[in-house]
C-alpha cells in the first residue's frame, strides 16, 4: 500500500533541510555529515523525478514542489509526533527556552505547581540573552520571552507586564530610613535594545530632592536581587521576579505608591508542538500562575 514512498531517513533529512535551509544545519541537527544529507535528499529527488532544492553557494532554496512536499511533510510529522505523545506512556519531554533571570527568580520556584498538576510531563529549562529562533530549532517547544518589541513577538501570547519598585529586606529598611546612606542596586540590561529602569529616573520621578552617590550594578536581574537578599542595599526589581520573595517575606517595599512601567513577557510555541498536549498543558498553567500576578 505504502511501497511508493521514500525511506524514513531520507524524509526526515528532507525536513530538516528545508526548515533549516541547510544541508549543513540539518545534518548538524540529525548528528550526519552535510554529505549525508545532501545523498539523502539526492537519493529522494531521484526517486521522486524532480527537484526539491535549489543549490546556492552558500544555501539551499525550495522550488515549487520542494514547498509543496515540505508542507505535507510537516503536517504528517506533527500529526505522528501528536499521536505518539498521546498512546505513550513515556514522560513527555517540555523544553522552555526562557532568560536566566525569569528562570531562576520566577519559574524554577513555581514550577512544583505545574508538576502537581501534569506529573506525566518532564520540564527542561534552557536559559539564555540571545534571541532563538522557534520556528526553526527543533530544540525547544516554548519560547518565554521578555521585552516591550511587539513586532519581535508577533504571534506570541501576552502573559503579564511588570512594574519596577524599589525592595530591600525589613531589618536594611529599618536601618536606613536616610536613603541618602542607602546603598542602591540597579541592572544594566545585557540587551541593549531594551529601555534603561534606572535609579536616577526612579529617584527623579518620586524623590527629586534625595541626592545619592552608592550606586552599584550587575548585568542580571537575578543577580541583583540576591545582593539585596543578602541585605547589600535598596534593589529596583521586576514585580514579577521578586514576587517570591516578597511572599516569602525575605524583601519588602520600600513604598507600594512609588513605582516605574517595566516591560512584558510574552510566550511562543514553536509550530512543531503547538498542538501537543505537553505545550497546551504548560500554556494553560503558566497563563493561570501569572495571570494572579496582573
Amino acid at each position: 500500500m505504502f511501497s511508493h514512498l521514500p525511506q524514513l531517513n531520507q524524509v526526515r533529512g528532507f525536513e530538516a533541510a528545508a526548515r533549516l535551509g541547510s544541508f549543513k544545519a540539518a545534518g548538524e541537527e540529525l548528528n550526519l555529515s552535510p554529505t549525508a544529507i545532501s545523498h539523502q535528499i539526492s537519493n529522494l529527488e531521484e526517486k521522486l523525478g524532480v527537484l526539491l532544492f535549489e543549490r546556492k553557494t552558500r544555501t539551499v532554496i525550495l522550488t515549487h514542489e520542494g514547498s509543496q512536499l515540505a508542507e505535507a511533510v510537516y503536517q504528517a510529522f506533527q500529526r505522528l509526533s501528536a499521536t505518539i505523545e498521546e498512546i505513550s506512556f513515556a514522560k513527555s519531554v517540555l523544553r522552555v527556552s526562557t532568560t536566566t533571570s525569569f528562570a531562576s527568580m520566577w519559574l524554577v520556584p513555581n514550577l512544583a505547581g505545574f508538576q502537581k498538576q501534569y506529573p506525566e510531563v518532564q520540564v527542561e529549562i534552557k536559559t539564555t540573552e540571545d534571541l532563538i529562533d522557534i520556528d526553526r530549532d527543533r530544540g525547544i517547544d516554548l519560547a518565554i520571552r521578555y521585552g516591550c518589541d511587539k513586532e519581535k513577538n508577533k504571534g506570541a501570547t501576552k502573559l503579564v507586564t511588570e512594574d519596577f519598585r524599589a525592595y530591600a529586606t525589613e531589618a536594611y529598611l529599618a536601618s536606613h530610613e536616610n536613603l541618602e546612606e542607602a546603598t542602591f542596586i540597579e541592572t544594566r540590561w545585557k540587551n541593549n535594545s531594551l529601555p534603561l529602569v534606572s535609579w536616577s529616573k526612579w529617584l527623579e520621578a518620586f524623590h527629586p530632592n534625595t541626592s545619592v552617590s552608592n550606586i552599584i550594578s550587575f548585568d542580571q536581574e537575578h543577580h541583583a536581587i540576591q545582593a539585596a537578599l543578602a541585605n547589600q542595599g535598596l534593589v529596583l526589581a521586576s514585580s514579577v521576579l521578586a514576587e517570591m520573595a516578597i511572599q516569602q517575606n525575605w524583601l519588602k517595599s520600600l513604598d507600594r505608591r512609588y513605582s516605574m512601567p517595566g516591560f512584558t513577557y510574552y510566550l511562543l510555541v514553536s509550530p512543531h508542538s503547538e498542538n501537543l498536549y505537553k505545550s497546551i498543558a504548560f500554556k494553560k498553567w503558566i497563563l493561570e500562575a501569572l495571570g494572579a500576578l496582573a
